[in-house]
């Protein structure tokens, strides 16, 4: 692997580039399911924002730590997010759709310097399913499959290789879960002196 300007990246085909066609077989034999798909992979990222702002509003009569947990779950999905992008920048995978470019795609190719490696979609959702274990148990339940789907989902359009979006899994589930386990107690303690103040309408009381 070389990542000077220029040069050739990761070759995410050598990796699973089978497996990936597999999947974008099954999805050019399955049209059906193909414009619910591209919807959800599309757009469905707007679910974890809900799912986010839920989190927060059900916190709200809750203890400081969950109060501190719902506020810090977005930064960790943001900084998540960032190092997934340094890690992108890094490997400099090609898109699937380069590298096999005769393909059944859904989506269409990226530019080629938005690299594959790791899945910047994947990593968001798995930070939120993940920072929401610490919120609300019910709201995970929610976010777990939907992260999965999202994950699965970015393979099926053609976007990425399987191992996109299993390193994007981790990457946002470790993020996510260890930056807000790491930082609640402290921050629980600011939630706790504001929720006395004008914040309170906004971080609510236990």
């Amino acid at each position: 692997m070389t990542t000077a300007s220029g040069s050739p990246g990761l070759d995410g085909s050598a990796i699973d580039g089978g497996l990936y066609t597999d999947v974008t077989d099954f999805a050019h034999h399955t049209h059906w399911l193909n414009g619910a798909v591209s919807f959800y992979t599309t757009y469905g990222i707007a679910l974890f924002g809900l799912l986010l702002l839920a989190g927060w509003w059900l916190a709200r009569p809750r203890d400081a730590r969950t109060m501190a947990a719902a506020l810090l779950t977005p930064i960790a999905v943001v900084i998540a997010y960032l190092v997934n992008d340094d890690i992108k920048s890094l490997f400099q995978e090609a898109r699937p759709c380069r590298a096999l470019p005769h393909g059944f795609l859904i989506e269409a190719c990226p530019p080629a310097n938005d690299y594959a490696f790791p899945s910047n979609h994947t990593t968001v959702a798995f930070a939120v399913a993940a920072g929401l274990l610490l919120v609300n148990r019910r709201l995970a339940v929610l976010a777990w499959p939907a992260a999965i789907l999202m994950a699965a989902s970015r393979v099926y359009v053609g976007a990425h290789y399987p191992h996109d979006v299993l390193v994007g899994a981790i990457v946002g589930t470790v993020l996510g879960f260890a930056i807000v386990a790491t930082t609640r107690r402290t921050a629980a303690q600011a939630v706790s002196k504001l929720r006395g103040g004008p914040a309170r309408s906004f971080l609510g009381s236990a």
